[in-house]
């Protein structure tokens, strides 16, 4: 799919995208339940797809309605199953150690960009805890087989916590109970995030620092009601979309949620821009922006939007954490200097910072590089260049977001 985007002014009010990573998680702790989970204001988006689509290959029981879904936990255990990540990288990370405890053999695969994605750091934590592993050269397919053993474990959290919550999300159901030790941990939000689902879902793991955790064995999931909230990662491109090309008010966020790109509001008031919050909502507004510097270390995904507010400023701003962007849907510091290049904006990276000068952009053809999130900012930078951006692969903000093009629509954009 092509999409053109036209210069032009934002302003209006939207509703945020419910949270993938939130629903997923949510998927992954109603499959493990004794009961009837309610998931209330799913994320509709590809990777959320997939992750349900998992659950019921291992015995879970959905039904689809408007704006919920009801999860049935599963109690079967197969020979073997064969799963379907799509291209989900949680997915993938996050079922890993669950699907052992539903299986005696498993095989994840997947597609897109999520097979060139190495699996390095699923099989170093699996196969200490008992599980026998094989892949593809360290590339997927990955064939597991055996049962998660309980235990004291030391883990290296320094490629992502995507693995760290499979496991907190299996262990606690063992017999046994379990110490897992994990240095050098990034995005320890999504972690936080993590703990507080599984305490809705009455699952009790204790860690003071982020660093030990302690997991009892022989606890069970407690069917609930479990409300996702606003993605912060999808609300991030309509409030730099606000913050450097008029106004814009998203509603569904939680103000003091503990998704990492909530630092979103902390990098748009860096750079000058107006950012308010209001109980569910915050609005961000265009003022004269100035070039920052953000450390985006524990939320990489916010490298492309405020790649795209850089860009607005003047001056040159430096964006920490390039190191965490190699292993995305594309290879994301390559892919962002790409699309800001093509546009007529320096960029660099030195040491672990995309450097970017900020600089009216020109229209130009680029591609997504088939990453939902490149994409989203090609069309934000778009907003202020004096001509046309046209964006190959547009179709890839399904992967997180596939309502995006209908609410820039919304907000005033001209998109073809």
């Amino acid at each position: 799919m092509i999409r053109t985007v036209f210069p032009g002014r934002v302003r209006g009010t939207v509703i945020a995208p419910s949270s993938k990573s939130l629903t997923q998680r949510a998927i992954a702790a109603a499959l493990l339940s004794d009961g009837t989970t309610v998931i209330l204001n799913p994320s509709e988006s590809d990777d959320s797809n997939a992750a349900l689509r998992m659950a019921l290959r291992l015995g879970a029981v959905a039904e689809n309605y408007e704006r919920s879904i009801l999860v049935k936990g599963s109690t079967t255990v197969s020979a073997q199953q064969v799963l379907h990540c799509g291209e989900s990288g949680l997915a993938l990370r996050m079922f890993a150690p669950v699907a052992t405890l539903f299986t005696e053999k498993v095989v994840l695969t997947g597609e897109g960009s999520l097979l060139g994605r190495p699996v390095e750091m699923i099989t170093n934590a699996l196969s200490k805890m008992g599980v026998e592993t094989e892949t593809n050269d360290g590339f997927l397919p990955l064939i597991m087989k055996g049962r998660l053993s309980g235990g004291n474990y030391r883990l290296d959290g320094s490629a992502g916590s995507q693995i760290i919550t499979g496991l907190l999300m299996a262990l606690p159901v063992l017999e046994t109970d379990s110490v897992l030790i994990v240095d050098n941990l990034k995005s320890k939000p999504y972690v936080m995030l993590t703990l507080e689902l599984l305490s809705k879902f009455g699952v009790r793991v204790e860690s003071s620092d982020l660093h030990t955790f302690y997991i009892p064995g022989n606890q069970r999931y407690t069917p609930c009601e479990y409300n996702v909230e606003g993605d912060w990662s999808g609300a991030a491109a309509l409030l730099v979309a606000g913050a450097i090309a008029g106004s814009v008010e998203v509603e569904n966020l939680s103000v003091t949620s503990k998704q990492a790109d909530i630092a979103v509001i902390d990098a748009i008031r860096l750079a000058g821009g107006e950012a308010i919050t209001k109980n569910d909502r915050v609005v961000a507004s265009q003022k004269e922006l100035r070039a920052f510097e953000f450390d985006a270390t524990e939320s990489p995904d916010l490298f492309p939007p405020l790649a795209a507010l850089a860009a607005a400023c003047q001056g040159t701003t430096c964006i920490k954490g390039v190191s965490r962007l190699k292993h995305k849907e594309s290879d994301r510091a390559l892919s962002i200097m790409d699309i800001l290049k093509r546009l007529g904006i320096d960029c660099y990276v030195k040491d672990d910072c995309l450097i970017i000068t900020g600089a009216e952009p020109k229209g130009a053809a680029v591609s997504s590089h088939h990453d939902h999130r490149i994409a989203m900012m090609a069309s934000l930078i778009a907003l202020k260049s004096k001509g046309n951006v046209i964006i190959s692969e547009a179709e890839a903000v399904a992967k997180s977001y596939p309502g995006f093009y209908d609410d820039m629509k919304a907000l005033g954009v001209f998109i073809r």
